[in-house]
Formats: structure tokens, sequence, C-alpha cells
């Protein structure tokens, strides 16, 4: 500030400027305050911002390690999957040789007994009492050979007449009557048919050949080896896998560190510069105060604004330290998860009581104890004070207790539900737990009152004097904080 003095020529005595010089540079130094705490106004939201970055930053890194971590331990669990799956696959190779073989046998043996049936034709001299003629009509309705009927049954004639016959089944299900084939007949021509099945049989082959068996077992042999194959290559796919997923990890955190250096560069420009205001607005701060003592009072209306300009500046918060992302499952040479150390995550910061208050700028959130005095203003709410015995508490009483808890649970909510987000979490503001703790003894006071026992008026004038001591604590706390 330049001098405002002007010195008699003969240098002895200043003269002190004008008045309206004084109040021109004491209005020009308030006007330079009030920019500069209106410019330092937006530190607050500056630093809230900067936390919800650092949550953010936080959060973004211990999501990339959360998905390594579960990108690693599903490879483990696949491998480990597919180890046993072949494992049980190669130790079953040798029952599914011999279920093979035991198939290749069967098919063998039936294609064996149904060409030898097919060679057993029916002649008149195999059966008694078919002749020719019978031969001719079996011959007819296609029954040649053995192995061209299954069995015979009984069932109604075909025209639905004469009561029951003698019915001939072929081997896709049809079933055929000959006339003159009756029950003297078709038993002896079933008898012929399973001796012919019983001498097919007997000529059938009763173990495969060589050749079919060496080719089973070079079928078997392939798959084994394409099976320790496809075992041998499960660590290299594994570990591509855990590659990967390590490399996507690697530059995920690349981009978000790169990402946090130039966030936390812009945040550490803009933070010098509020401290540079801060230091400017407290040089004016000091320069104004000089101007006061040296020249005085300047004037009822620039008293007060004097008076506002020169409040100590507001507590600069700390800069807020994210809390380090839990650290990842360790992972041993193979990607199995390593054995637990049991040291936990890390120690958590105490929990805040519900009467507790900590101090600006501590990472803790608020604590879950806060809902004890929402949920007793809550009752408070609906059903009031002095109101539970039988007595009847004034309208005004009634209403205004209700109004005061509804107002109370409002504002507890509003505080307590943004700290308890990742990315605004804070402690409660100094002094609440006062200020609450005070609506509480007010409302049980006006209880007191309301009750009109003249015994419990001494105690409801002292809980009043407390709630109101309270109260004026709490609120000294809050503007202060």
């Amino acid at each position: 500030m330049t001098e405002s003095t002007t010195t008699l020529r003969d240098g002895h005595a200043p003269v002190p400027p004008p008045p309206a010089e004084i109040r021109a540079e004491r209005r020009r130094l308030i006007e330079s305050i009030r920019a500069l705490r209106r410019l330092l106004d937006g530190r607050r939201a500056f630093e809230l911002a900067d936390r919800r970055r650092l949550n953010r930053e936080a959060r973004d890194r211990g999501r990339a390690e959360a998905a390594c971590a579960k990108t690693l331990q599903r490879v483990h669990e696949r491998r480990l999957r597919r180890e046993r799956s072949l494992a049980r696959r190669l130790d079953g190779l040798d029952g599914k040789r011999e279920h093979q073989e035991r198939r290749a046998l069967m098919v063998l043996r039936r294609e064996s007994i149904e060409s030898s049936l097919r060679a057993t034709r029916l002649t008149t001299s195999d059966v008694n009492g078919i002749g020719a003629g019978l031969i001719r009509d079996l011959t007819a309705a296609g029954i040649r050979t053995a192995a061209d009927f299954t069995r015979v049954s009984w069932g109604k004639a075909p025209n639905g007449k004469g009561g029951e016959v003698l019915y001939i089944h072929r081997p896709h299900g049809r079933k055929v009557h000959i006339n003159g084939i009756g029950e003297h007949r078709g038993r002896p021509l079933m008898e012929w048919r399973r001796a012919a099945v019983a001498r097919a049989k007997a000529r059938a082959p009763q173990e495969l050949p060589p050749d079919q068996r060496h080719r089973i077992a070079e079928i078997i042999e392939a798959e084994r080896a394409r099976l320790q194959a496809e075992a041998a290559e499960l660590p290299r796919e594994a570990d591509a896998a855990r590659e990967d997923a390590v490399r996507l990890r690697t530059e995920a955190l690349s981009r978000l560190t790169e990402a946090a250096r130039e966030a936390a560069r812009s945040a550490a420009e803009r933070r010098a510069e509020f401290d540079a205001m801060a230091e400017q607005l407290a040089a004016l701060q000091a320069e104004l105060a000089a101007h006061r003592d040296r020249y005085g009072d300047a004037g009822r209306r620039l008293r007060r604004a004097q008076t506002r300009a020169l409040r100590p500046l507001p507590a600069v918060p700390a800069p807020y330290i994210p809390p380090a992302p839990p650290a990842p499952p360790a992972h041993g040479a193979h990607g199995e998860p390593g054995p637990d150390d049991g040291t936990g995550s890390g120690a958590g910061a105490p929990a805040d009581g519900p009467w507790a208050e900590a101090a600006p700028g501590t990472q803790v959130r608020a604590s879950l104890a806060w809902l004890l005095p929402v949920a007793l203003f809550a009752l408070f709410t609906v059903a009031g004070v002095g109101e539970l015995g039988d007595t009847t508490p004034p309208l005004w009483l009634r209403a205004g207790s209700r109004l005061t808890a509804l107002a109370a649970t409002t504002e507890l909510l509003r505080l307590w539900v943004p700290r308890r987000r990742p990315w605004t979490a804070g402690p409660m503001p100094p002094g609440t737990g006062a200020q609450c703790a005070g609506v509480f003894l007010a409302l049980v006071a006006a209880g007191m009152f309301g009750s009109g026992d003249t015994g419990v008026l001494g105690a409801a004038w002292t809980t009043g004097g407390l709630s109101a001591l309270l109260l004026a604590t709490g609120t000294v706390r809050r503007r202060k904080g």
C-alpha cells in the first residue's frame, strides 16, 4: 500500500491523509479480501472432488487387481477340472477297450447267428405234419427259413369269426395266419426254430479274431496318446492364460497410474493456487489490520465489513489419502492360490460412537452407531413425548415434539448418508453429537413438563438447562468447524 501521509515542509510532523482517502483505501482492501474469500470458498468443493477422484482411482486399481486375481483363479480351477477329466478318461481306456471288444463280439455273433438262420431252410422233412402244401403257403407268406419268423401266438381270426387262430410273427412286427397251421403244427414249427437257433449259437465264434482285436487296440492307443498330449499341453495353456491376465492387469494399472499422475499434477497446481491465494489473503488482512491500527476507525459503515474481512482463514482440509486396495490372493508357480498368511487385509480405523466426533480431515466413515439416535428420533416422531402414560399433553406440545423429532431425524440422515458413501466418506461434523444430545434431552424435558406431575419439575428444569448447554456447545463447535 502506498503511504497517503504528507509531511510539512520543515519535515517535523506528518499530516494524516484526508478521511475520504482513508475510507477509499480501507474499502479497496476490504473488497480485495472479499474477492479472495469468494475464490477460496471453492477450495472445499475442490478437496471433495479430489477425494472422489482418489477414491475412484483406488477403486479402479482394486477392480483391476480383483479381475486379475479372479482370472488367475478361474485358470487354475479350469486346469484342475481338465486334469481330473483327462485322468478319468485315461483310467477308463482299459475298460473302454474291453467294452468295445464285447460289443464287437456281440455284433459278430449276431451276424453269424442270423446268417446261420437264413441258411436253415424249412423243408417237409424237418417238421412233422407240415407237407408240401403248407410249405408253399409259408413260402407265399415270406417264411422260407428259420430267420423269417420269431414266435407264434394265439389271437382272434382275421375276419373276426371262428374264434382264435394261430399267428406266426415276422421279424419286423408283422404277423400272418396260415390256414392249416394250428396248435399241433405250430408247436413243432417253433421247436424246429429253437433247435436251429441253438445250433447257430453253438457254431457262432466265442472270441474276436486277432485282426479285429488288434484294430480295437490301435484305436484305444491312439486315443490314449491324444489324451496324454492334451494333458501335457495343459500347463502351457494355463501359463499362457496367466501371462495374458497379468499383462492385462499391468496395462490397466499403467493406464490408471498415468491418468492418476496427470490428475495429481493438475490437483497440485490447483492446490498451489489456493495456497497462494490464502497467503495473499493473509497479507491483505495484515495490511488491513495495520491500516486500522494506524488510522483508526473509518466510519460506521465500514466497521462491520472490516470486522468480517479480518475473520481468520477457514481451516484448510488435509489432503485425502484413499485406503489401499486389498492385496490380490497370492498364486504359486502354477497359479495355485498360496496359503493364507493370516495377516488379514489391514486394521480398520476405530469406529466413532454416536456422540463422538472425529477431527476434520481424518479418513474415517461415519459410524453405523449414528443409526441409534436416528431410530430414537423416528420413535419420537411417531409416538411423541409424554404420551405413553395416562396423561395427554397439550396439542402444541404433541405437534411441536413430533415436528422437532422429524427435523432432527431429517438433519441426521442428511449429514450421515453422504459420509457413508465410499466416494464422500468422512466423519460427522464437530458438534453434531452435542446438538443431537441436546435435542434428545430437550424432548425428554418437554415430556416431563407435559406430564403434569409436579414431582418431576426439578428434574425437568435440570434436563432443560443441560439440553440448552449442549445445544449451545454443539452450535459453537459446528460454526468453528
